[in-house]
């Protein structure tokens, strides 16, 4: 499997680093590579009235992009520093197109600061980290798990990513080693 993560608008590289080391971690026999180039955030996908970007858009644009980089990846992860919406929630962590194999995910939310804590770098790129492979594994056909541990588990909130491990359960990754 060749998973490229590629960087949308501002994002830290050395972030960008640490979640492509946890997912090789986690997805052993996987090239994973940090695409070189970097996606402006885009533009159409900002909504003013809710200051927020959809991410159904920057989806669309990074699966353009990584086709005109490298057709051989075979899934990408893009990474964005911004607050992400669907219609119909207030906001999302990630998206996943299932048959684009494209995920995006977002740290706008997943910095302790956002909810008035205090700066920890750990937890947030623990943070990062599961919602990267909790996209991934979208990407990989997998749906949402009902046992709240599972990397799977739908997080409704930040107390539902924190609550939950960095890893699939037992029956979700059966399924991951089928694909």
């Amino acid at each position: 499997m060749r998973l490229a993560i590629l960087r949308v608008g501002e994002v830290d590289a050395e972030v960008a680093r640490r979640i492509q080391s946890g997912l090789c971690e986690t997805f052993p026999g996987a090239e994973c590579a940090i695409l070189h180039d970097v996606m402006p955030l885009p533009n159409e996908a900002y909504n003013a009235s809710r200051k927020q970007h959809h991410s159904t858009v920057i989806l669309s644009k990074i699966s353009d992009c990584v086709k005109r980089v490298d057709a051989r990846i075979d899934y990408t992860l893009g990474v964005v520093d911004a607050d992400l919406y669907v219609p119909g929630l207030n906001y999302v962590f990630g998206e996943a197109d299932y048959l684009g194999k494209v995920a995006v995910i977002s740290l706008f939310r997943l910095k302790p600061e956002f909810y008035g804590g205090s700066s920890d770098d750990e937890l947030f790129l623990e943070r990062a980290l599961k919602e990267a492979v909790h996209e991934i594994g979208h990407t990989l056909g997998l749906g949402h798990c009902q046992n709240p541990l599972c990397i799977m588990f739908f997080s409704n909130s930040i107390r539902d990513t924190d609550l939950k491990r960095a890893r699939f359960c037992e029956k979700c990754d059966l399924l991951v080693l089928d694909v």
